[in-house]
């Protein structure tokens, strides 16, 4: 590894940058690797503070993961395509042992598992509000979290009117699928649904349970399912944004 001329200003910043290329590059590829805090401290004539310093930059940014030993990688990452604009569209792909997403996934050749916790609660503001529904009604909350190959990909919440889901498969306390989706079983099906995308830095609980490095942005997809008389479902999905790629396909 040879520095560059900006290395030799001295700098961690300097070392950063110069990593950060070798990483773009593929010159360090994913799962890479980095070495040693010594062997960056004489590449790139700098102190070891200041090269590990350098490390620690591209660790804030999500570049490099640290592992026990002190060993340090260039992150892999191998995203979903999660296509939205056939998600729960038309013919679903529902079975009685997968939903839409799970198949998706499965059909994409990835292993799909999902664990979820069932609740009845009253709605906040948010929920509410895009329910409409009066703040403290009782809805039915169904919070998910999605694995991909045994790695946590996405928290996806679903908020249902109590008065549309109690008593119902949406009130159990397990995975629910069948074929058409729960919603037209039930007899509410979803006839549009509207999507909100935003981004944001993840909170406490949500690095928790993805297990995301510092540094790491969410996308928030929040999908309301509208009925004949209006909304029967808002869903709430936090997605790494290193993790997924959200895909719309239109006709113009």
């Amino acid at each position: 590894m040879t520095p560059t001329d900006q290395t030799r200003r001295g700098s961690s910043r300097a070392v950063a940058d110069a990593l950060r290329e070798q990483i773009r590059s593929g010159l360090l590829g994913p799962g890479a690797v980095l070495p040693t805090g010594r062997e960056l401290a004489e590449a790139f004539q700098v102190a070891p503070k200041t090269a590990a310093a350098g490390v620690d930059i591209l660790k804030a940014e999500g570049l490099v993961v640290g592992e026990q030993g002190g060993r340090r990688r260039v992150r892999s990452v191998r995203r979903i395509t999660w296509n939205l604009s056939e998600f729960e569209r038309g013919r679903r792909r529902d079975s009685h042992a997968l939903d839409d997403w799970a198949t998706a996934i499965k059909d994409a050749g990835r292993q799909p598992r999902e664990t979820i916790v069932k609740t009845v609660e009253p709605a906040g503001s948010q929920i509410a509000e895009w329910l409409r529904i009066m703040q403290d009604d009782e809805v039915v909350k169904r919070a998910r979290i999605r694995w991909v190959d045994d790695e946590p990909f996405q928290i996806s919440t679903s908020y249902f009117p109590g008065t549309i889901a109690r008593g119902t498969l949406l009130d159990e306390d397990r995975e629910v699928s069948v074929p058409g989706g729960v919603l037209r079983h039930i007899g509410h099906p979803q006839t549009r649904v509207r999507d909100e995308i935003s981004t944001r830095m993840p909170t406490p609980e949500e690095t928790e349970l993805l297990q995301l490095p510092v540094g790491t942005p969410v996308l928030q997809h929040v999908r309301i399912g509208y009925g004949t008389e209006g909304p029967v479902r808002v869903m709430v999905t936090i997605a790494p944004g290193d993790r997924n790629l959200l895909v719309y396909e239109m006709e113009v």
